[in-house]
């Protein structure tokens, strides 16, 4: 059997620490339209609870949906396989997302999350690409971070080809500065928070977009947010702007603006 690609991480895990992305993940199109979806959760970490909050949240969307969560440390699948059901399941593996043989090989979605955080920023690319391999022709790998409680968090969503989205998500009340996200940036974006790189320019004028609409907080906070989300798309960013999202602390924008390979 070959070694697993990775290598074993923190594995802090906290309840309801993804609920963010997982919001995310339970919109996207491909979700709902897989007859079988296979979603994985590499990298759950100590406990399986992820796992478990993920497939909850996805079965609403589509009933057949499986879970699979991925880890490279024995002893955590073990504790997850104590749990597993017909659609939840566990396996050991790492980059090379293996899986279960009684489910289709392809794989919908893999959720990755503070997981590349803990490697070098030049061993981000390959494992990327290990993973986009491993997708359906319409799948979404989602890599990304976020603070211990999931009250901030970003992620970049990729196909089997390239990145396509970077996507901030945050609690909004009693919001200072939303570069407050810099120190939960994906391994690709956070050593490039310097001025002159994209990431950074994004990140000031996303700050100063939130600041001259500050009035509107008056009336609330997702107003005030949707206010500098419309500053910064009429400014030139190639920001997505679908209002659900926004109102729940989203804001996505094509990560070619962001991209410091490009």
């Amino acid at each position: 059997m070959n070694k697993p690609l990775g290598v074993i991480t923190r594995g802090t895990t906290n309840p309801n620490r993804l609920r963010r992305v997982d919001r995310f993940i339970a919109a996207l199109p491909v979700l709902r339209q897989e007859k079988q979806p296979i979603v994985v959760d590499l990298g759950f970490g100590a406990s399986p609870i992820t796992a478990v909050e993920l497939l909850a949240r996805l079965e609403k969307v589509n009933p057949q949906t499986h879970v699979v969560g991925v880890e490279i440390d024995r002893e955590r699948v073990e504790r997850g396989l104590a749990i597993a059901t017909e659609s939840l399941h566990f396996t050991h593996g790492g980059f090379e997302v293996p899986i279960p043989p009684e489910l289709p090989n392809q794989v919908t979605v893999i959720r990755a999350f503070n997981v590349l955080r803990q490697y070098d920023e030049d061993q981000v690319l390959p494992a990327w690409q290990k993973m986009q391999s491993r997708l359906t022709v319409e799948g979404k790998l989602i890599e990304g971070t976020c603070d211990e409680i999931g009250r901030i968090s970003s992620w970049i969503t990729l196909d089997r080809v390239r990145p396509l989205t970077f996507t901030i998500s945050m609690r909004l009340a009693e919001l200072d500065s939303p570069s407050k996200v810099a120190e939960r940036l994906p391994k690709a974006l956070i050593h490039h928070n310097v001025p002159g790189e994209k990431i950074h320019q994004f990140l000031v004028d996303l700050d100063r977009a939130w600041q001259s609409n500050a009035g509107l907080g008056t009336f609330s906070a997702a107003q005030r947010w949707l206010a500098a989300c419309n500053q910064l798309k009429s400014a030139g960013w190639p920001i997505t702007l679908d209002r659900k999202r926004v109102r729940l602390g989203e804001l996505s924008v094509e990560y070619s603006a962001v991209d410091p390979t490009n």
